[in-house]
């Protein structure tokens, strides 16, 4: 079974860029669809009780070969059992298994996101909001093409949504610099104007981000932890007691 079935094409081109992140995107997206699939059907009828198992499965295989491509342990390193010897209690012990990982990359990734973003007072809020108007006159007067106009007013929305947030992504206002400083000049009405308001943009994202850095002293970042398993591995058994070890004492 395809992945397109619990992940859809454009789900899978909105994953993130970092793999942790990714990763626990498309297992979120495939665990709701895998829900949903199974609530369809009826687990007392065979036919369909073969079909919830063979959903089940298919998830695995799903999640264990994103875990290989985005090299996320201990999915990496798993192997996909046969379907044959796949069981009702395979799915329950791996999905469990699963649910431990991915609220740690949860934890993980809420913590990096509070990193990589500022908290915007609304007096600040009010004059991003300001340069915003600005710079979408800039866009709309502009002479360009109505493909980049309209991905440049797009990607202004985007970042008035995140101006709704409690906290601004850092990432938004990069993606916002580096698409307006890519278009040519010459296709503004005033590219001294665009230039500034884009600018104005940065420097007072950048001056909230530095205060609240300084008042807060958030720790550095360091490289993501390993994720931990939900137990320890077995103990190895003690070795054979030798009954005869006496006969092979030379006294």
């Amino acid at each position: 079974m395809s992945i397109l079935e619990f992940v859809n094409q454009d789900e899978l081109d909105d994953l993130d860029e970092d793999p942790r992140m990714a990763f626990m995107q498309l297992v979120n997206a495939a665990q709701r669809s895998l829900s949903a699939k199974i609530d369809a059907l009826d687990p007392d009828n065979q036919y369909e009780w073969q079909k919830i198992e063979e959903f089940r499965y298919s998830f695995m295989n799903v999640v264990v070969a994103a875990g290989k491509r985005f090299e996320i342990e201990p999915f990496h390193s798993m192997e996909v059992p046969q379907y044959s010897n796949f069981r009702d209690a395979d799915h329950r012990q791996f999905k469990s298994d699963l649910d431990h990982y991915v609220t740690q990359l949860v934890l993980d990734n809420s913590l990096r996101a509070k990193r990589d973003s500022v908290e915007v007072l609304p007096k600040t809020k009010d004059q991003l909001r300001t340069y915003i108007s600005g710079l979408r006159q800039c866009i709309e007067n502009g002479n360009m093409s109505a493909s980049k106009r309209e991905a440049l007013l797009k990607r202004l929305d985007a970042f008035e949504t995140e101006l709704e947030k409690r906290r601004l992504n850092m990432l938004a206002v990069a993606r916002l610099a580096y698409l307006v400083l890519s278009v040519p000049g010459t296709v503004w009405a005033s590219v001294d104007i665009t230039h500034k308001l884009t600018t104005n943009i940065m420097q007072t994202v950048a001056e909230a981000k530095a205060a609240e850095d300084e008042t807060k002293q958030l720790p550095a970042v360091a490289p993501p932890k390993a994720l931990s398993a939900p137990r320890r591995p077995a103990a190895l058994p003690p070795p054979p007691f030798e009954d005869d070890l006496d006969d092979d004492v030379p006294f």
